[in-house]
């Protein structure tokens, strides 16, 4: 019976595309690469590919925002925020009749989860390098991605249009990184391209789909559908929304998925072209929206035959991250309180790790919230109900990437609550920085200004006198601190109220002059008292 139910599941299995992830260091071509190879026309199934003449250098970078269906993951192209690609983006494209599943990866260091989520769903990675730079720090950290998930792996030799390119001090580099590709004796392919012409780009994909046939990838056909979210957001008109990927199975209308967060009916699945399908097959990436909340990026999903069954399956698995952790602290701490709204789950990962690397000796962080979505009245409403509980508990709201609804505008402007506005993870993570700093308890620092003896003393009066010196150190200023020696020995302190010179109010005096000053102190001054004058400066502290 075992060997007739394994021969059946065996029969199921069929070829499913392979998904390829693009890995490299920021503004190595990794998204113009892509740009480029959906550039490339086919005539027909048979012929080879050749580039579109038109200039690929203008192409934008697909970003998805939590503000439209229209940008989501796989859908327009257009340009990222400083230049940079800040979320995985996703799509489809045929190749001589076969389809590839593309994703590109942020090359920002703050994005190496969502790098490792790349690696983890993918079958093949292109490893992307500017022949003019070399390998940079992101290079490396995607290589060491490469090594502990023993995926196949390409080197794309890009921008070998450039009059600088030298791909062969590049296969150096790989080379002292363990990375020997077939030129230098290695197993690892590697092809010149260049995004700019669209040179190599035809024998890149020819590469992709050899490597996938000589892994036989398969996937069972027939089975309940089962994958990873790839990314999340919240969208103002259909709600929670997540980009899937399909590993195995397939996954139709009707089906109830859950994650290990979120569940969901579905009502209408849509392809990477925005199109509405009636069902999805491995390797697809799909938009499904409606869940019940934002499932976290890279959750594994699966399809449920009841929606209690889906429902228990969510409670049984405690989404962490959720709360806020409210450490113990010292006396010396401060604590600012963050309330973070993202575009997509894929930001908020990213930002959440870039924070924890942000010293938190002097100052704390605490995240009160950290959600997808537009700043909304709840946002606002919690961070007052924060301050008015401790009354000195700082909490800043942070918008990365999404708007800010009215009604939560109205109320920030009346309750005097600052809403800081990102479109770039590094600039975020530089005003948090900021923040900390305007906040952290200065030190109290001694500055020693001079000395005055006391010739004569005028007038007694409580706490009070007025008494004659001479300047016989450095300087001394009104309202400057003061410490009393007699013989060599302090005796008290007190504060200078009032400096004058020939009868005149003046705000300081200079050595070998001689002044008449108002002291109020716990001592009474006598002559030939000696006085040392010093102020105390707030001098902040580094993180």
């Amino acid at each position: 019976m075992l060997e007739n139910s394994t021969k059946k599941q065996n029969d199921n299995l069929q070829t499913r595309p392979p998904v390829v992830v693009l890995l490299g260091h920021i503004d190595h071509g990794k998204s113009s690469l892509l740009q480029a190879i959906k550039d490339l026309k086919m005539k027909n199934s048979n012929q080879a590919l050749k580039p579109v003449k038109r200039p690929v250098w203008n192409a934008k970078v697909s970003k998805p925002s939590a503000q439209s269906v229209e940008r989501s993951v796989w859908k327009t192209i257009e340009k990222e925020s400083g230049g940079i690609t800040q979320h995985i983006s996703a799509y489809q494209t045929c190749v001589l009749g076969k389809k590839i599943t593309f994703f590109d990866t942020p090359g920002h260091e703050a994005f190496s989860l969502m790098r490792s989520l790349g690696t983890k769903i993918a079958d093949i990675a292109i490893l992307v390098i500017d022949t003019s730079e070399g390998v940079k720090a992101q290079t490396k950290e995607a290589i060491l991605y490469i090594k502990k998930t023993r995926i196949q792996t390409i080197v794309a030799l890009n921008k070998i249009d450039k009059p600088e390119n030298d791909p062969e001090k590049v296969k150096r580099q790989l080379s002292q990184e363990d990375i020997l590709v077939e030129s230098m004796a290695g197993k690892i392919p590697s092809v010149e391209v260049s995004a700019k012409t669209g040179q190599g780009i035809s024998e890149l994909l020819e590469m992709i789909l050899l490597l996938s046939e000589m892994q036989e990838i398969t996937a069972d056909y027939q089975k309940p559908g089962q994958g990873i979210v790839i990314e999340s957001y919240l969208d103002n008109l259909r709600g929670p929304t997540a980009t899937l990927l399909l590993t195995d199975g397939k996954l139709k209308r009707g089906d109830i998925i859950a994650t290990c967060s979120a569940f969901v009916k579905i009502k209408n699945l849509e392809n990477f072209q925005k199109k509405s399908i009636n069902r999805a097959l491995p390797s697809e990436p799909v938009l499904i929206f409606g869940f019940n909340q934002v499932p976290k990026a890279g959750e594994e999903f699966k399809v449920f035959p009841f929606m209690e069954t889906a429902k228990n399956y969510v409670q049984a698995n405690v989404f962490e991250g959720k709360q806020a952790d409210f450490k113990e602290i010292s006396e010396d701490q401060r604590i600012l309180n963050l309330i973070l709204k993202a575009d997509v789950y894929g930001s908020i990962e990213a930002i959440k790790k870039a924070l924890k690397e942000l010293p938190q000796d002097k100052v704390v962080l605490r995240i009160l919230k950290m959600e997808t979505g537009e700043i909304n009245e709840s946002d606002l409403k919690l961070a007052k109900s924060v301050f008015d509980a401790t009354k000195t508990a700082r909490t800043k709201v942070l918008a990365f990437r999404v708007k800010i609804n009215p009604i939560a505008r109205d109320l920030a402007e009346r309750e005097k609550i600052k809403i800081l506005k990102f479109e770039v993870i590094y600039d975020l993570i530089e005003g948090v920085k900021s923040l900390m700093e305007k906040i952290i308890k200065p030190d109290d620092i001694r500055v020693d200004l001079g000395k005055i003896k006391i010739l004569i003393n005028f007038l007694v009066e409580k706490q009070r006198q007025i008494v004659g010196g001479k300047i016989i150190e450095g300087e001394a200023k009104k309202g400057a601190l003061v410490e009393v020696f007699r013989n060599e020995t302090k005796i008290g302190k007190g504060k200078i109220v009032n400096l004058q010179k020939d009868k005149k109010n003046i705000d300081s005096i200079k050595k070998g002059e001689e002044c008449g000053l108002l002291f109020e102190g716990d001592i009474k001054i006598e002559e030939k008292d000696i006085l040392a004058i010093y102020v105390e400066e707030k001098r902040k502290k580094e993180l």
